[in-house]
């Protein structure tokens, strides 16, 4: 009998865990794709709630820290048009949380209208009761590439 309940109790903690799991995923893909419009409709206010004080930007052409982001968003200097996401993949670990996403942006950069094939990955840390973004780094892919889940 106590066999019985304590593996009865061991599953109810894992299905439990599993949904929690489960939920935090689901969240934190919600939250990248909010960031994504954001990033289209230069929303630096929304930006700047998710984005953590000491977060990072990696970009095909250098490397930042969140101000210099949201200059950049606000100016347009480059502006992410649109971000057709193909794939996403999250990975939870505790407070923190990474997310891959395989994605077509349309960006105007530099006076061009430009499109390229990216795995983006995107860390998140839970401050409190919301989610930040750390860290953000654009891979240049094919459009053959896939996210291994």
């Amino acid at each position: 009998m106590k066999t019985r309940f304590i593996s009865l109790f061991v599953f109810v903690i894992g299905v439990t865990t599993f949904a929690q799991d489960a939920a935090v995923k689901q969240e934190i893909e919600k939250l990248s794709q909010a960031k994504w419009q954001w990033m289209a409709d230069k929303n630096a206010e929304e930006l700047d709630k998710v984005f953590h004080e000491k977060s990072k930007f990696v970009h095909m052409s250098g490397s930042w820290k969140k101000d210099r982001e949201l200059e950049i968003i606000k100016t347009g200097s480059i502006w992410y048009k649109q971000a057709d996401v193909h794939d996403v993949a999250v990975e939870v670990f505790g407070d923190t949380a990474v997310l891959w996403n395989r994605i077509t942006l349309m960006a105007h950069v530099r006076g061009n209208d430009v499109s390229n094939e990216f795995t983006v990955t995107e860390v998140y840390k839970r401050e409190g009761d919301r989610w930040q973004l750390l860290a953000l780094t654009f891979s240049s892919v094919r459009d053959t590439h896939e996210i291994s889940h």
